[in-house]
Parts: structure tokens; sequence; C-alpha cells
């Protein structure tokens, strides 16, 4: 069974793979893809900046370099227009032929995929693991489940489980354990000079920072630059 992880990583963290490793454990994935998310479309363009794709799926490919269970895959990159789930798993679909998918979505994603581009088929097209942080103290699957597919599922009587009811695809609700790491306030931090250097992978922070991706200054000053001092007390990336 292979794992599906969309997002943009914008950038990459030590959330993410925390999550990763947790959720590749919990299924006994074979394999877990990182899908960087080229023109996402649900995403407001104006609400935060946006790394280049190209350098985002880079520091994915830098961060899971040392885990053989772990790899990058460029298909939204690589496919035109906006990067729509229900293509990409159609198209993961055709090349692992012999494999069970299985897409890892965290709670807040999981209860908008209702607004996604067909949800009736993309709920039916793969598997889904909705992760949490515990406590769950919000709700389960029967609170967050799309209304527009709630009729397709059979839940289980704990909530935490359901099938598909033609397709035989499953969803699981899975807690794991989550750092207190967020890629906005990485943002955040970097715009303003501090160091991410704890919160982001080891393997991909210089090229993270060296990017300017993430700079106040829109020039894309580096904030090793002269000039780019953080605030006192607070260390440089």
């Amino acid at each position: 069974m292979i794992g599906i992880y969309g997002g943009t990583f914008n950038p990459i963290h030590r959330g993410h793979l925390r999550a990763a490793e947790a959720v590749t454990a919990a299924l006994g994935l074979s394999r877990l893809l990182f899908v960087p998310s080229a023109r996402p479309p649900h995403k407001d363009s104006d609400a935060a900046i946006m790394a280049p794709a190209q350098e985002r799926l880079a520091w994915v490919k830098m961060a899971v370099r040392d885990n053989p269970l772990f790899a990058a895959d460029d298909i939204e990159l690589e496919r035109p227009g906006p990067s729509y789930l229900v293509d990409t798993l159609e198209a993961l679909g055709q090349r692992f032929v012999e494999d069970e998918l299985v897409f890892v979505a965290g709670r807040d994603a999981f209860c908008e995929m209702g607004s996604w581009k067909s949800p009736r088929a993309l709920f039916a097209a793969c598997h889904i693991a909705v992760t949490s942080r515990p406590p769950a103290l919000d709700g389960g699957l029967p609170d967050w489940l799309p209304e527009c597919v709630r009729d397709d599922f059979i839940l289980a009587p704990d909530g935490r489980s359901g099938r598909h009811r033609r397709a035989g695809t499953w969803i699981r609700h899975l807690e794991i354990p989550a750092l207190d790491v967020s890629a906005s306030a990485i943002r955040d931090r970097l715009a303003r000079g501090v160091s991410v250097r704890d919160w982001v992978p080891e393997a991909a922070h210089a090229a993270i920072v060296a990017s300017g991706c993430y700079n106040e200054d829109p020039k894309g000053v580096s904030p090793d630059a002269p000039g780019s001092s953080p605030t006192p007390g607070e260390e440089k990336p």
C-alpha cells in the first residue's frame, strides 16, 4: 500500500515528517510519496507567500532523501493547470496498477474535500487516512465527512472508520503525535530573520534560508545578508 501525502509544503517542516512517519508506521505502508502541489486551487494566492513549486519540490527531496520509505514526486509540477487531487490520483492509479493508494489528509483538509473537484469520484478513487492531534475533543468522522459523500459510506459504530458502499475504499481516523510547528510561523520567522533551524529538516534548512523566498524584503534579500539583523535576543536563521 502506497501513501500519497499532498500539500504545498510551503516550506516542508519537521511536523510534516513526524506525521508521515506516524502514518507510515500505523498503516504499514510500503512507500509514502510526498506530492507538492504546483498550483493549489484551494489556496488564496493573496493569503500567503508561495515559494516557487520547483523550490518546494527540491526542499522536499532534500528532507526525505535519508528515509528509504519516503520519496518526492513531481507529478503535479509536470501537469499543466490547477493541481486537482482527483487528477493526480487517476494518474498515480495508472502508474501503480498493482498497489492500493491511501491519501493522507489532515482533519481540516478532509472537512473541505467536499468542495474539491469531483468529490464523489475522489472518495471512491483511494483510501483516505485522516490525521488529527490528540486529544480528539472536536468530533470524529461522522462530523467531518463532507455532506455530499455521506450516503456513499458505511461508518463504524465508533466513528473511527468507514467503507465506501460501492468502491470498497475505506477512510480511517488516525491520531498522531504532532509537533507544535506550522509553515505560516516558519514563513513569519524567516521574514523577520529569526532562526528556523529547529523547525525545518536539517537537510533542507540551508536551502530554505538561502532561497530568500519568504523574506520581508520584496527584492528577496537573504535573512543572512548585511542589514538583516534579527530582533535582539533572537538567533539568525
